[in-house]
């Protein structure tokens, strides 16, 4: 099931983004989420009207898709930019498609125009997912991003959505 976010989930989300943060190159970032961050994290995404997202699996979040402005400025208004997390035992199930298709749609009847996906070098298989739902390669950003010790590529991935 998918529903909008409720403060309820931060915790579980916070829950299993963190080893995605700590253990994994799909994000860059190798900052934890804490619960003050959470929050303004959340709480941003609400006042912008930006949508945020929920997998639930049985009553408890397994997965999130959200999306912000791309690049500040009002020239960016309508292009946005998403992420999208679920917990290990989440993926294979179709959540992953259901959340974009969540997010895309709310996006879409917001007024905006693209949505783009920043994927990891050091993740084929994100890549690979967001081809499937229509996503194509518009640059790479070679060693824009360091995690382990290491350079890594970043994909950007596009889709129109009007």
């Amino acid at each position: 099931m998918i529903r909008p976010t409720l403060a309820a989930d931060l915790e579980p989300i916070r829950a299993f983004w963190n080893p995605m943060i700590r253990d994994t190159a799909v994000t860059f970032s190798s900052e934890e989420k804490t619960e003050q961050g959470m929050r303004d994290w959340f709480a941003a995404r609400q006042a912008a009207g930006h949508g945020t997202f929920t997998a639930l699996a049985g009553d408890r979040p397994v997965g999130f898709a959200s999306y912000s402005q791309f690049r500040g400025g009002n020239g960016y208004a309508r292009s946005m930019e998403h992420t999208v997390i679920l917990a290990a035992e989440a993926h294979g199930r179709g959540l992953g498609r259901a959340l974009m298709a969540a997010v895309e749609g709310h996006a879409r009847d917001a007024g905006h125009h693209t949505m783009i996906g920043g994927v990891s070098g050091g993740n084929p298989a994100g890549r690979d997912f967001h081809a499937a739902l229509g996503y194509r390669l518009v640059g790479t950003v070679p060693e824009a991003g360091w995690k382990f010790g290491r350079y890594w590529d970043l994909w950007l991935m596009q889709k129109i959505l009007t």
